[in-house]
C-alpha cells in the first residue's frame, strides 16, 4: 500500500568531489574497442563529436570540442588520429589517448580563418584510411529501425561523410555505433573508478534537487527556484526545468518570471553527467488545495507510479531480460491507463540518456556495472505528471567488493542510501541495487509539504 505521509527527508550528499578517470580505465577503453573492431572486421573507426553529441569521443578523448565539431580515427592497429578544429587544436597533448593532431578548419566557428590550402579530402587523407576495406562511422545514434538498413544510416554531417568515403575509396562503409552503445557496447557498463567518476554528477544533480524542493514557495518565481537547479559551475546534462502552471507557452522551454500560485501544476528537472532528478506534481499542501477536478491525483495517478517506481527498483537484477522488465512494469502500471510510451529505465552516462536495454522484445540482458535512470512519465488527461526520476548502478558481487575496496566512501554512501530507501521509504532493495545520490527515489507529489512523501512501509 502506497502512502503519503510524513517521512525524514534525506539528507544531502556531503563531500561531493569529482573523481578522475584513471590512466588504467582510459588504457583499457581504448584496448576493449580494438578488441571489438577485432572481433567485428572494422580495419578502422571514425567517431564523430558536437558539443551536444560528443558522448564516444569523449569516451577515448577525455573531452568533447565544446563549440566545435570533432573527429577521431582509430586503427584496428591502435593507431589514432584527432582531427580538430581551430580552437580545440591545442587539446592534443592533454588527450587520454595518444594520437596525431590534423587540423581541420571546417570544424571551427563560422568565418573564423580558414587558411588553408587542403580540401576535405586532402585533410581526412591524413589519417591513412587509403587502404581500410571496413570503417566504421560513430555517431551518437544507434539506429533500431525496423523498415531501414540501420548499418547504412549515419548521423554525420554530409561533407565529413562524403570526405571519409573518398579517403577511403576501397572501404565499406557501415554506422557502427553499435559498439559503444548496443547490446554488450562498451559504454553500457562501468568499472568502479568509472562508477565513482559519475556518482559525482548524480550526487549534484541530487542535491539540487532537494535543495529547489526546499525552497519552493507561494510567490517566488520559476528562476528563483531554478537557481537551486543549477550548482558547482558543472554542465548540465540537460536543459535545466523549473516550470510553474503551464508549460511550453510560446514554445519556452527555460524558467522566466512566472510566480508560482497555490494548485499549480509544477514540473522540476535537472541532470548532470552520472545521474539526472526530475519532479513532478503541485504547489499544495493538501489534496484539498488542489483544483476540484483534480483532488483525486493521489490515487488516479501519484500512488499507482510509485508503486511502479517500487516495483521497478525491486525487480531489477543481473541477468534479466530487458523484455521481461518491460513486462513486469505493464502489468503494474499498464501503458494504455497511465499514457506513458518511452522505456521505462535507459542506461545513463555522460550524456542523460545513453540507450536501454527496456523494451519490447528485447533480449538483451541487465549487467553488473550498468548506470541505470528510473525513467517512467506517466500521462493522464487532466492531471499534472508524476514524476520520480533517479539513478542506481546494478552491481554484482565481484563489482560490489571491488567497490568497497576501492572507494570506500561511495561504498558507505551507497549503503546508507540503501538504508534510507528500505527502512523510509519502503523499496526492498537487492543487494544489487546502489543508489547513486541521496535523492533517488524520494518523491514528495505535494510540493508545499515538506515532511510528507511517498511510502509503502
Amino acid at each position: 500500500m502506497i502512502k503519503l505521509e510524513k517521512v525524514t527527508s534525506p539528507t544531502f550528499d556531503e563531500n561531493v568531489l569529482p573523481v578522475q578517470l584513471t590512466d588504467e580505465t582510459m588504457t583499457a577503453r581504448k584496448n576493449n574497442l580494438l578488441v571489438k573492431m577485432q572481433q567485428e572486421n572494422y580495419d578502422a573507426v571514425a567517431i564523430y563529436a558536437d558539443l551536444e553529441h560528443g558522448g564516444n569521443f569523449e569516451y577515448f578523448t577525455g573531452f568533447v570540442p565544446r563549440f566545435e565539431e570533432a573527429l577521431l580515427v582509430v586503427h584496428q592497429n591502435g593507431e589514432a588520429y584527432l582531427v580538430l578544429g581551430n580552437e580545440n587544436l591545442n587539446k592534443v597533448p592533454f588527450a587520454r589517448i595518444e594520437a596525431k593532431a590534423v587540423h581541420m578548419p571546417h570544424f571551427s566557428l563560422p568565418n573564423q580563418p580558414m587558411e588553408t590550402s587542403l580540401s576535405v579530402l586532402d585533410i581526412l587523407k591524413q589519417t591513412r584510411l587509403d587502404k581500410a576495406k571496413t570503417v566504421g562511422l560513430i555517431g551518437w545514434k544507434n539506429f533500431t529501425s525496423q523498415q531501414e538498413d540501420n548499418r547504412t544510416l549515419y548521423d554525420l554531417p554530409y561533407f565529413l561523410v562524403d570526405g571519409l568515403k573518398q579517403a577511403a575509396p576501397a572501404a565499406i562503409f557501415k554506422n557502427a555505433t553499435y559498439l559503444m552503445i548496443g547490446d554488450k557496447g562498451l559504454r553500457t557498463t562501468n568499472n568502479a573508478n568509472e562508477i565513482a567518476h559519475y556518482e559525482f554528477g548524480a550526487m549534484v544533480a541530487g542535491n539540487c534537487m532537494l535543495n529547489a524542493m526546499d525552497q519552493l514557495e507561494l510567490g517566488k518565481n520559476e528562476m528563483e527556484v531554478g537557481a537551486y537547479l543549477n550548482d558547482l559551475g558543472q554542465t548540465p546534462s540537460v536543459v535545466t526545468i523549473m516550470a510553474t502552471g503551464a508549460r511550453f507557452e510560446k514554445a519556452n522551454l527555460y524558467p522566466t518570471g512566472k510566480k508560482i500560485q497555490l494548485g499549480d501544476r509544477i514540473s522540476m528537472t535537472c541532470g548532470y553527467k552520472g545521474g539526472l532528478q526530475s519532479r513532478g506534481g503541485y504547489a499544495v499542501n493538501t489534496k484539498e488545495e488542489l483544483p476540484e477536478a483534480e483532488q483525486d491525483y493521489l490515487d488516479r495517478v501519484a500512488k499507482p507510479y510509485f508503486n511502479a517506481v517500487k516495483t521497478w527498483f525491486e525487480t531489477i537484477a543481473v541477468g534479466m531480460n530487458g523484455a521481461d522488465l518491460y513486462k513486469k512494469i505493464e502489468e503494474v502500471l499498464p501503458k494504455e491507463q497511465y499514457g506513458w510510451h518511452l522505456n521505462p529505465g535507459h542506461l545513463c552516462a555522460d550524456e542523460e540518456w545513453l540507450a536501454s536495454p527496456i523494451y519490447p522484445g528485447s533480449r538483451e540482458t541487465i549487467k553488473s556495472g550498468m548506470i541505470f535512470q528510473f525513467d517512467i512519465i506517466p500521462s493522464v488527461p487532466g492531471y499534472s505528471g508524476a514524476s520520480c526520476e533517479g539513478g542506481v548502478v546494478i552491481a554484482d558481487e565481484q563489482l560490489r567488493k571491488t567497490i568497497q575496496t576501492n572507494y570506500p566512501e561511495m561504498w558507505v554512501r551507497m549503503q546508507a542510501r540503501r538504508s534510507y530507501l528500505i527502512e523510509e521509504i519502503g523499496i526492498a532493495l537487492s543487494e544489487e541495487v546502489l543508489p547513486m545520490c541521496n535523492a533517488t527515489a524520494y518523491y514528495r507529489p505535494f510540493f508545499l509539504n515538506k515532511k510528507a512523501a511517498l511510502t509503502a512501509k
